[in-house]
């Protein structure tokens, strides 16, 4: 999100603003350079080769990255502490190889949280509906309501295991994508925000364990039809992360999977993944 100091007194008054429409184009390489940086594999050809290619649903997500930090840029919030909380993803239909999408985009709610305020960034197509959940402290405190508690956890022992296995090169190349946030890839600027050292990108890794969680339950990871997910801690490149998740009925129409990814320290959590069969 790009740098701004202007923050508006009362974060409520972005309830409903319109953000614009926009919109972009991709090719097949975009589409397999994403496969790519969210872990596929050389060999699942579907995935990395044009004469077969299925655009991963999850590509959505760089090709809309312009509308919160659209809303950053308005000043809604300040940028430099504001946080990505968490995402929402609804699949309509599969996106095409390559093409142009229109996207139409606005703020949803805002909630108080007292200390901070959350705005929702709502970003809208024919291919699919995408929500951003941006966490911004100091914005809090001007009388809205609380919104939603933060839902329960699955109960009883995960009966799906995974692991996700990041590399160090991989933010470089997922920024090139869209996301071009300097935590991703300068000491310095992860430095700044207490960190060791660069970030993963909370939509790469969230992305990414989608894949060995659809290898693990027999399904594509083209067919994901909806994901959500809760960024709880910062991941980083080249750490090998168990991904647990709780399957539901297994003779449901659709694959259903509540996950978190992290060992001690959950990196995401709240996560639900829906595949199509």
């Amino acid at each position: 999100m790009s740098t701004t100091e202007t923050v508006v007194e009362n974060a409520g008054s972005w309830r409903g603003t319109d953000l614009g429409t926009r919109t972009v184009s991709y090719t097949e390489r975009d589409a397999i350079i994403y496969a790519l940086a969210v872990g596929a594999h050389a060999t699942e050809l579907d995935l990395v080769f044009e004469d077969r290619l299925r655009v991963l649903p999850t590509f959505a997500l760089t090709l809309a990255q312009w509308a919160p930090d659209e809303l950053g840029s308005r000043g809604a919030f300040d940028t430099k502490t504001a946080l990505h909380g968490s995402q929402e993803l609804r699949v309509l239909k599969p996106l095409p190889r390559s093409g142009e999408v229109t996207l139409t985009a606005s703020v949803g709610e805002v909630w108080d949280k007292g200390a901070a305020a959350v705005f929702e960034v709502l970003v809208e197509c024919e291919y699919f509906v995408a929500t951003w959940s941006l966490f911004a402290p100091g914005s809090g405190g001007f009388g809205g309501e609380r919104g939603p508690s933060k839902p329960a956890g699955p109960v009883g022992e995960p009966n799906v295991a995974a692991e996700l296995a990041t590399w160090e090169n991989q933010t470089a190349l997922y920024r090139l994508l869209g996301d071009m946030h300097h935590i991703h890839i300068d000491p310095e600027a992860a430095a700044r925000i207490n960190q060791p050292r660069p970030i993963m990108h909370g939509l790469c890794t969230l992305a990414a364990s989608t894949l060995p969680l659809a290898r693990e339950l027999g399904v594509h990871p083209a067919d994901l039809v909806e994901l959500s997910g809760r960024f709880a801690a910062p991941a980083f490149p080249g750490q090998t992360l168990p991904v647990r998740g709780w399957r539901g009925d297994a003779e449901s129409s659709d694959v259903t999977v509540d996950f978190e990814v992290g060992a001690d320290t959950v990196a995401i959590g709240g996560a639900r993944a829906k595949f199509a069969r």
